[in-house]
């Protein structure tokens, strides 16, 4: 299938250094409304570089967009891309109000199109064998999952000197500005509404803790949430609390606890971050948890291993390849439209929490999701 990509910010390098991993993948064509960011990416990748827009999405040889714009520009450059005729994977979220998700997911299926939104990190080595342990009841049945999503305090950090592979700097304001919820939320939600179901409530807390986080520089709006913590209830009776922050040291642990023990893992953003179980013991008149742990594993992946550093651990082009796969054979992708929306709507009704926040029933559903064939 071949890909035409918009957007070729800090983000873009983290695909296109990935989708040499999936052959069937093709690059045709790189573009950006900044002319020398799509100069960048595409020398350092050997991409051509598509002059404007409405060439790119306008040209019968591109199949699917790579939406990898700002957040705030999702929605316009996917409306169009399918209106254009041109199935669209969206970098997160897949838009910023719910009117605007559902709006592209009621396009996409007028024009018999398939549209879906990152994060792909379900589609992992990690998620995957979390996932086949709780089919498995190998903690026995859930009752509570525990959440991290802390990325340390990044506003004191030397944020101005990140750059991606291809020289691209970092989009500070614009991350201070769409705030750590909707920047990084989905990483967990996906993988928890795929394994319990679609969410029946979410209640949330959140709030910007450092406003001024640019000194010198206004952000708009400049109350983003730096922290958030939510408790989302699902429909098969499992409850689950998420923590998310760019001020708490960094911890991106995952805990599953059942009635015979606990599933976790340290690291939701590794692809390939160990599975282990410790499970419940009760010696005379004492319960705990056993001083040994499993490990578990799916597989053999058919995937090769990233070799890549830092968030590049994840293989973020593992999403726009499965659903290309499932295009060719004529399914749905496995993070298909209705999953989307049902994170997206997640997603910000712990954002917005920030202008009151409380319990928010979920008015989005989706169908059961299917594990990787590999993984069952």
């Amino acid at each position: 299938m071949n890909v035409g990509i918009v957007g070729c910010g800090f983000v873009a390098d983290y695909y296109l250094g990935t989708l040499p991993l999936h052959p069937h993948l093709r690059v045709v064509g790189v573009h950006d409304r900044q002319p020398d960011r799509a100069r960048l990416l595409g020398a350092r990748h050997g991409v051509p570089v598509v002059g404007s827009l409405d060439a790119m999405l306008r040209d019968p040889g591109v199949d699917l967009v790579l939406n990898l714009t700002n957040p705030r520009d999702h929605f316009e450059v996917s409306r169009a891309a399918l209106e254009c005729g041109k199935h669209v994977y969206s970098e997160k979220p897949l838009a910023m109000s719910m009117t605007e998700a559902r709006a592209l997911v009621d396009l996409a299926t007028r024009q018999g199109l398939q549209i879906s939104s990152a994060p792909c990190s379900l589609l992992g080595e990690c998620a995957q064998s979390m996932w086949k342990a709780i089919r498995d009841e190998a903690v026995g049945p859930v009752r509570v999952v525990y959440a991290e999503m802390d990325d340390g305090m990044v506003h004191r950090m030397q944020y101005r000197r990140w750059l991606s592979a291809s020289g691209l700097p970092w989009p500070y304001k614009d991350e201070f500005e769409v705030g750590c919820t909707m920047e990084h939320a989905g990483y967990v939600l996906s993988w928890l509404a795929a394994w319990f179901g679609p969410a029946r409530s979410v209640t949330a807390f959140a709030s910007a803790q450092v406003p001024d986080k640019v000194p010198g520089e206004r952000l708009e709006p400049p109350d983003a949430p730096d922290f958030s913590v939510a408790c989302i209830q699902f429909e098969g009776g499992v409850v689950a609390r998420l923590t998310c922050s760019i001020l708490a040291p960094h911890d991106h642990t995952l805990r599953v606890i059942g009635d015979d023990g606990v599933l976790y893992t340290g690291d939701t953003w590794d692809y390939h971050s160990p599975v282990h179980s410790r499970r419940l013991l009760t010696v005379r008149r004492r319960t705990f948890l056993s001083p040994w742990r499993h490990r578990h594993r799916v597989g053999p992946s058919p995937f090769p291993r990233p070799r890549t550093r830092g968030a590049q651990v994840m293989d973020f082009a593992r999403g726009p390849a499965e659903m290309a796969k499932a295009i060719a054979a004529g399914r749905l992708p496995r993070l298909n439209a209705a999953f989307s929306l049902h994170v997206n709507e997640m997603v910000l009704a712990i954002h917005e929490a920030t202008h009151g926040g409380g319990c928010v029933a979920m008015t989005s559903r989706f169908d059961p999701l299917e594990p990787e064939p590999w993984a069952c």
